[in-house]
């Protein structure tokens, strides 16, 4: 099934981020938003922790992640252990945007 083209942020938010092999990496928090020129930042997926508590943040580029249309989720090509050495943040430290040199760190890392 061919993933739909255009979609509100509200229907993705929360949805689960896994790898390509089904494992689940983290849900999505939030989408961030340049407002100079109306594109995509990053990503925020939150992993672990309980009810939001203990959860970390990570800043995914948006081109990192791809849609499964037929099972509504969104596919990030890394393994857990990766995400275990990748910079995040928390609920009161997020990251300042749009710098470029954090755009460019993210896209590195997760290419």
């Amino acid at each position: 099934m061919e993933a739909p083209r255009q979609l509100s942020a509200s229907t993705l938010i929360g949805d689960p981020i896994v790898n390509p092999a089904g494992e689940k990496l983290g849900d999505l928090k939030d989408i961030v938003l340049d407002t100079a020129t109306g594109g995509i930042v990053y990503a925020v997926m939150a992993s672990g922790g309980v009810l939001g508590m203990g959860e970390k943040l990570f800043a995914v580029p948006w081109h990192a992640l791809r849609m499964d249309g037929s099972d509504e989720s969104l596919i990030l090509d890394a393994s857990p252990d990766r995400l275990k050495s990748a910079t995040g943040f928390d609920k009161d430290h997020w990251p300042d945007a749009p710098d470029a040199g954090f755009v460019e760190r993210g896209r590195t890392y997760y290419s």
